[in-house]
């Protein structure tokens, strides 16, 4: 895969397709609940982001997600500002990440979601140096506010287009997503859209 220095926001593709994509930061209640609701909605492709000491703490659900057949990515390890860091810091709190979640999945990662989304240029760049490409979002779903499930299936399915990428969360501060997530599913389906991993999407620029 071909690594983009950056920030992944959406992909111009002809193929009307999504990519749903989880962070995951810390908590065993609500990761079991969403893996659930994407297998039982037959959801086979989506993307989770794991901070690494999420991933030490919980092994068995990190490996869970990964015999399920999803995607995994690094969320780092400290959930800190990276433009706020050196690039000597940020290099390795990378590695390091990189090295946990490989050790308790054995995914080598190659895509990164910043803490909080935080990013810049010098950001970008150093991380695709380090070969990892830097995935954003274009919708938001806002579930880590709790703000309803109807206003959350309203967020991730009102104006999503061909090429999005929505955030979603799994950490058990996300206390409404596994319930609005069989409803956006099939409203999603119902406008057509495809579920895909976040690789797949970044193959498909342009086609």
């Amino acid at each position: 895969m071909n690594v983009w220095t950056e920030a992944v926001y959406r992909v111009d593709t002809k193929r009307k397709c999504i990519a749903l994509t989880f962070d995951i930061g810390w908590g065993s209640r609500v990761p079991p609940s969403v893996l659930r609701a994407l297998v039982t909605s037959g959801v086979k492709k989506a993307t989770f982001f794991f901070s690494s000491p999420w991933a030490a703490k919980h092994p068995r659900i990190a490996k869970k997600i990964k015999a399920s057949g999803y995607e995994i990515g690094s969320h780092g390890k400290l959930h800190e500002n990276y433009t706020e860091h050196s690039n000597s810091w940020i290099a390795r709190e990378v590695k390091l990440a990189a090295s946990t979640i490989r050790n308790v999945t054995g995914v080598r990662c190659r895509l990164i979601r910043t803490p909080n989304g935080d990013l810049n240029r010098r950001v970008t760049t150093l991380l695709g140096k380090l070969g990892y490409s830097t995935i954003h979002w274009s919708v938001d779903s806002m579930d880590w506010t709790n703000p309803g499930v109807s206003t959350i299936i309203k967020n991730t399915t009102s104006r999503v287009a061909t090429g999005d990428i929505v955030l979603l969360h799994a950490s058990d501060s996300a206390r409404q997503t596994a319930k609005a997530l069989p409803i956006v599913i099939r409203k999603l389906r119902q406008q057509g859209f495809a579920f895909v991993t976040v690789s797949e999407l970044l193959r498909m620029r342009a086609k």
